[in-house]
C-alpha cells in the first residue's frame, strides 16, 4: 500500500507520519506538497497535525484551498482513502468531506496529554481490528479540538456507525471527566458513510515507537493497513 503525507506550510507531524508509515510498518510512503496537483498515484492520503498557515482564521481554513485539495476530494470520491489527523481532521471538516466543526477546548487552552480511546465503531480501516473492549492510550496536542455537530447530524453519525473513536476511562466508559476538550458525546474521531474517509483528533503516530514508551498506536496502523490492503 502507497501512502502519501501531505505538508502544508506550518505543518508538524509530516515527518513524524512519514517515518511511522516508511520505517515503522515498512509501506512506501512519499511527501507531498500542498501546491501540487498530482497525488503521485497513492493509495491513501494522510493530512498530518500542526497548523496549517498558522491557524489564521481558523484551524484549517485556509489549508481548504490548497491546490492539492481538490486531488484529495477527487481521490476520495472515487473511494481512496483520506486520513486528518488533528490538524487533518480540521481541513477535512473545511472541505465538508468529514461533517462537523472543530471548536476551541471548553476550557479555551492548548492541551498536550496522553488520553484514552475506545473504538466506537469496526466499519472503519482504522478501527477494523481493533478490540471494542480495549482502551488505547494515544496522545492530544491541540487547542481546537471540541468536536461539535447538531443533535440531527450526531444522530446520523451514530446511526452510519460514523463514529471511529471516544474519549474514555480506565474502564472504557465516555464520562465527563475522560472528555478532554467537551468534544460532543465524548467523540474523537469520525468517518464518512462510505469510511474511506476518516479523521481523528489524538496523534496515533506519536504512539507507534517503543522508544516512545508506547505503541498503542500501532494497533490503529496496522488495522487501517490490513484492512485496507484486504478491501
Amino acid at each position: 500500500m502507497k501512502f502519501g503525507v501531505v505538508t502544508f506550510p506550518g505543518s508538524n507531524c509530516d515527518q513524524d507520519m512519514i517515518d511511522t508509515l516508511r520505517d515503522g510498518l515498512g509501506c512506501e510512503t512519499i511527501p507531498l506538497w500542498h501546491k501540487d496537483h498530482d497525488l503521485k498515484g497513492v493509495d491513501m492520503v494522510v493530512l498530518p497535525g500542526g497548523f496549517s498557515f498558522g491557524d489564521y482564521l481558523r484551524s484549517g481554513a485556509i489549508a481548504s484551498f490548497s491546490p492539492i485539495m481538490e486531488e484529495v476530494k477527487n481521490h476520495a470520491a472515487r473511494g481512496g482513502y483520506v486520513l486528518g489527523i488533528c490538524n487533518g481532521f480540521q481541513i477535512l471538516t473545511e472541505i465538508q468531506l468529514l461533517n462537523g466543526s472543530l471548536l476551541h477546548n471548553i476550557s479555551h487552552k492548548f492541551i498536550c496529554k496522553n488520553v484514552l480511546l475506545s473504538p466506537s465503531s469496526v466499519s472503519t480501516p482504522i478501527t477494523a481490528e481493533l478490540d471494542k473492549e480495549k482502551t488505547y492510550k494515544i496522545p492530544i496536542a491541540h487547542g481546537e479540538g471540541r468536536f461539535y455537530a447538531d443533535k440531527e447530524t450526531v444522530r446520523s453519525l451514530n446511526d452510519n456507525s460514523q463514529i471511529m473513536f471516544r474519549y474514555v476511562d480506565y474502564l472504557g466508559n465516555p464520562t465527563k471527566d475522560s472528555n478532554p476538550n467537551g468534544s460532543t458525546e465524548n467523540i474523537a474521531g469520525i468517518s464518512n458513510k462510505n469510511g474511506n474517509v476518516m479523521g481523528m483528533m489524538p496523534h496515533p503516530e506519536r504512539a507507534a515507537d517503543e522508544n516512545l514508551l508506547n505503541t498503542d498506536g500501532l494497533a490503529l496502523f496496522n488495522s487501517m493497513l490490513n484492512s485496507a490492503i484486504r478491501i
